[in-house]
C-alpha cells in the first residue's frame, strides 16, 4: 500500500492543478456576483489554443499556456458583453459558451489530432525536493503546479486582506450600495470575468500542453462543470477549493492505481468514482442551509443595470 501511496499522491497534485486553476477564477468572478456557467466552454477554448500555438511555435509550452489564458479571456469578454453590458441571464449565457466552446474546439482541432508536444520536465526545487518522502512528492513537479499553488495563495490573501478583496466583495454583495458610493460595478465584475476567463483558459492550456500534451476532442471531460461545483462545495473559500481539488485529483488518479491496490472494480465505475464523489459531497455540503446562506454572494447571478 505504501509503495502505491507516493505515486497516488504525485500524480493527485497534476490532476487537481486545472481544477484548482479553473475553480479560482470561478471564485473571484462569483464573488463580485457573476456567475459564469461557461467554464467548460472556456477551457476548451484555452485548450486547443494553447496546442495549436505550441505545435506553431515548434513545440514552445510557454507560448502555449499563454496563448490559451488570451483565449480564455476573449470567450470571458463575450460572456461578459452578454450577461454584463448587455445584461442578459448569466445561466443562459454561461450555457451557450459551453456549447460554443465545445463546438469550436471541435472544429479548430480536427487538423491538430495527429500531432503531439513534449510536454513540461519536472523542475524540483533544490534542497526541498531531496526531503524524504514529501519531497518528490509537492517539490519535484512540473512549473504550472507551482504556480497554481501560488495563485492560490495570491487570490487567498487578495480576497482576505487587501482593499482589492474588500471591494469585490462589496460589489459581490451588494452591487447598488457599491455604486452608490463611487465605485464601477461594471467594470469590477468585467476585470473579474476576464480574471475568471485567464485563469479557465491557462487551466485547458495545462491539459493539453502539460498534462496530456496532444489535442483530444472534449479533452476537459467535465472538469470546467466540477470546478463550478467547487466553489459552492468550497463555501467560496479559496482553501477548501484547493482541497475538493485535491480530492477530486485523488480520485481520479487513484482509478489508474486500483488492480495494483487490489480493488477489483468495473472500469466504468472507476472512470466515475472522481464524479461521484464530488457529487456526494455537494450533496452532503448542501444540507447545512445555514452555512451556504453566510457564504453565498448575495448578488450572484443578477444583472446589475447602472441608474435603474
Amino acid at each position: 500500500m505504501i509503495d502505491h501511496l507516493s505515486p497516488i499522491l504525485i500524480g493527485t497534485l497534476g490532476a487537481a492543478t486545472p481544477l484548482v486553476l479553473a475553480g479560482l477564477g470561478e471564485l473571484v468572478a462569483e464573488k463580485a456576483g457573476v456567475m459564469n456557467l461557461g467554464v467548460e466552454g472556456m477551457m476548451l477554448i484555452g485548450a486547443i489554443a494553447a496546442f495549436a500555438a505550441a505545435v506553431a511555435s515548434d513545440g514552445s509550452v510557454t507560448a502555449g499556456l499563454l496563448a490559451g489564458m488570451l483565449a480564455g479571456v476573449l470567450a470571458a469578454s463575450l460572456f461578459a458583453l452578454l450577461a454584463l453590458s448587455l445584461a442578459a441571464n448569466q445561466a443562459a449565457c454561461g450555457l451557450a459558451l459551453t456549447i460554443f466552446g465545445v463546438g469550436l474546439s471541435a472544429f479548430i482541432g480536427q487538423s491538430y489530432v495527429s500531432h503531439s508536444l513534449a510536454g513540461l520536465p519536472a523542475l524540483p526545487l533544490p534542497g526541498l525536493s531531496q526531503i524524504p518522502w514529501l519531497g518528490p512528492i509537492l517539490f519535484r513537479q512540473d512549473p504550472v503546479v507551482y504556480l497554481a499553488f501560488l495563485l492560490y495563495v495570491a487570490v487567498a490573501w487578495v480576497l482576505a486582506r487587501t482593499r482589492i478583496g474588500l471591494i469585490l466583495r462589496a460589489v459581490g454583495e451588494s452591487p447598488e450600495a457599491a455604486h452608490a458610493i463611487g465605485y464601477p460595478v461594471l467594470g469590477i465584475r468585467w476585470a473579474a470575468t476576464l480574471t475568471g476567463g485567464a485563469f479557465a483558459g491557462l487551466a485547458g492550456a495545462y491539459l493539453s500542453t502539460v498534462y496530456t500534451p496532444l489535442w483530444v476532442q472534449n479533452m476537459t471531460a467535465g472538469r470546467g462543470w466540477i470546478s463550478v461545483a467547487l466553489v459552492v462545495f468550497a463555501t467560496w473559500k479559496p482553501t477548501r477549493l484547493l482541497l475538493g481539488a485535491c480530492l477530486f485529483g485523488g480520485v481520479t488518479i487513484l482509478q489508474f492505481h486500483a488492480q495494483g491496490l487490489g480493488l477489483d472494480l468495473p472500469v466504468e465505475l472507476l472512470a466515475a468514482l472522481p464524479y461521484l464523489a464530488t457529487v456526494i459531497v455537494l450533496v452532503l455540503i448542501s444540507r447545512d442551509r445555514k452555512l451556504l446562506r453566510l457564504n453565498l454572494p448575495a448578488s450572484l447571478g443578477k444583472p446589475f443595470v447602472p441608474g435603474r
